[in-house]
């Protein structure tokens, strides 16, 4: 990974690439969105992740996920949600001063639309945290020179009535393995931060043959 990824010359890089599609995105209502934490662990950047509790409801109990949830009538925008969500899961305050912008949506099985808020969270402390043991059963970080080697990466293909549907990123070896949604996410994040060194592994739907 290149060093210069925290940088202040790459955060003005990425604020600017996020620029359209933050103020775009903003403006819309969405579904849920969670905050990508961009940190440094121990001086090395890295990604921060949760591992959801495997007492909650729902198919998503025990993934790894990034901090966030649903929006609430209360939220302002998206980035509201994920900044007070992120607050409520993990006890971390983050400012709408560090976030940098806003990746593309994506989308669960529902059809309901997740919005991803890319921010950096700065040096952090993992003990520093205060996890909400109902929702959050661990909290790790992957460093990004981690995601980003080959070893490390895989990928997951779909089929639907028989024919193969679509290719999912999964990021292996790791404390826990990282995948949907959240591998989608991951991958949305890397393209970013590494242009021209992270090779996708999102592949879409192709129409079905005659």
């Amino acid at each position: 990974m290149r060093p210069d990824c925290l940088s202040a010359e790459s955060e003005r890089r990425c604020r600017r690439l996020l620029a359209g599609s933050t103020a775009r995105l903003r403006a819309r209502p969405a579904a849920a969105a969670v905050l990508v934490p961009l940190c440094l662990a121990r001086g090395v950047p890295a990604l921060l992740y949760t591992l959801r509790s495997s007492r909650l409801a729902g198919r998503h109990k025990g993934d790894v996920s990034f901090p966030g949830g649903k929006s609430e009538p209360a939220d302002r925008d998206v980035v509201h949600t994920a900044l007070r969500e992120t607050q409520e899961e993990l006890g971390l305050a983050v400012s709408e001063e560090q976030v940098w912008g806003l990746l593309h949506p994506v989308f669960d099985q529902s059809k309901n639309s997740v919005v991803p808020v890319l921010a950096s969270v700065g040096p952090l402390d993992l003990q520093s945290l205060r996890p909400n043991s109902k929702e959050v059963d661990e909290v790790f970080v992957l460093p990004v020179d981690h995601l980003l080697q080959t070893q490390n990466q895989g990928y997951t293909h779909f089929c639907q009535g028989g024919h193969f549907s679509y290719t999912l990123p999964v990021f292996l070896h790791g404390p826990h393995r990282v995948w949907g949604l959240t591998a989608v996410i991951t991958e949305f994040t890397l393209q970013l931060l590494a242009p021209g060194t992270y090779q996708p592994r999102l592949v879409r739907p192709k129409p079905p043959r005659d």
